[in-house]
């Protein structure tokens, strides 16, 4: 069994009015001699921006910002930027975050080639209607049920500015181009779909969307197979080029009687053909079990969005309890061989 060691809570809140409700699911990258933490922060209004701090080592913080570092600004975003995950591709930096207008949840992106100038690319997921995702799922006799249970349009408030579009959230880019094009995960529940071959991110057309959606059963890389994540899964950290393949940390879901637990999760991807699952652990890397997990904005979450490897150790910070931001790490050689141990069955692609 692998040896997990739980730090404890690396960020909390502070009087600060832009985060003094919640600080929560972070962006890791390192950048020369610091470490790069862009954090979901949450105000007493539970309206979200990203903010910002640096550390000296994995588990110190150095200086952190005394307010955001990005606020919303459009009207797709008017209500929040969600959960931001952080990569570095040809020396510029892609942060992907879920933009909230206080309707629709849907992944977004901002790129800086300096880390203090930011530029909006908008939301670069599908908008589309839950009604028009019905249409051509229907039909798929291999998707899960469950797709018709999360993708339906509930409770919707005509009064409302924005119309309801199916909601797509959790998008983590590959840290490098996969042969020679970029690579992204996105999650319209219950399962982690993937998108490749993209010349240009900023530059996805709608009748790309309409060509991936016709064929929507080949874009699922991964889909609930174990006990601890039959509800759903999402993706968690930009997925970690190693020898033996794309390591992803990802998060699980499972419904109890104390409503759902958020658990981490670790699989390996193929590196030339991502789309290509080669593991998975059949239990959870690790789960909430500690106070500061247990109990908080929302019980029963370790929600990882951010790794470093530091020599051997691999460093997942995640979101606990929807209110903390927090460390684990073990050995990555330690993790790549267990993972070695679990090949996958199958794989939904083939």
């Amino acid at each position: 069994m692998l040896s997990i060691i739980k730090h404890g809570i690396i960020l909390s809140k502070t009087t600060q009015p832009f985060e003094d409700h919640a600080v929560l699911n972070p962006g890791v990258i390192r950048n020369g001699a610091k470490i790069l933490m862009f954090y979901r922060a949450v105000t007493a209004h539970n309206r979200s921006t990203i903010g910002f701090c640096t550390l000296s080592s994995p588990l110190v913080i150095q200086d952190r910002n005394s307010t955001a570092l990005l606020s919303p600004e459009g009207d797709f975003e008017s209500q929040g930027m969600e959960d931001p995950r952080v990569v570095c591709i040809d020396s510029t930096y892609y942060l992907s975050y879920t933009a909230y207008d206080g309707t629709n949840a849907l992944g977004a992106l901002a790129s800086s080639t300096d880390l203090v100038n930011w530029k909006r690319h908008g939301i670069m997921v599908p908008q589309i209607t839950y009604e028009d995702f019905e249409v051509y799922h229907q039909g798929k006799n291999h998707l899960n049920e469950k797709y018709s249970r999360y993708n339906k349009l509930k409770n919707y408030d005509h009064s409302g500015t924005h119309f309801p579009l199916l909601w797509d959230k959790n998008v983590v880019l590959f840290p490098r181009k996969v042969n020679g094009k970029f690579c992204f995960l996105h999650r319209i529940k219950p399962d982690i779909q993937i998108v490749q071959g993209v010349e240009n991110l900023l530059e996805i057309s709608d009748e790309f969307w309409k060509g991936y959606f016709l064929d929507f059963e080949r874009q699922i890389l991964m889909s609930p197979v174990y006990k601890h994540e039959v509800s759903y899964i999402g993706a968690g950290c930009p997925p970690i080029e190693t020898k033996d393949g794309w390591l992803l940390i990802y998060h699980a879901v499972h419904d109890t009687i104390n409503g759902f637990v958020y658990s981490a999760c670790a699989a390996l991807l193929d590196l030339n053909s991502p789309e290509v699952e080669l593991a998975r652990l059949p239990y959870p890397l690790f789960f909430p079990n500690t106070p500061w997990e247990l109990s908080g904005e929302v019980n029963n979450v370790c929600f990882p969005t951010g790794a470093l490897v530091e020599g051997d150790s691999l460093y997942i910070y995640y979101g606990a309890a929807d209110e903390q931001i927090a460390v684990a790490s073990l050995s990555l050689s330690a993790l790549l061989f267990e993972l070695s141990l679990h090949p996958s069955k199958s794989n939904f692609n083939e």
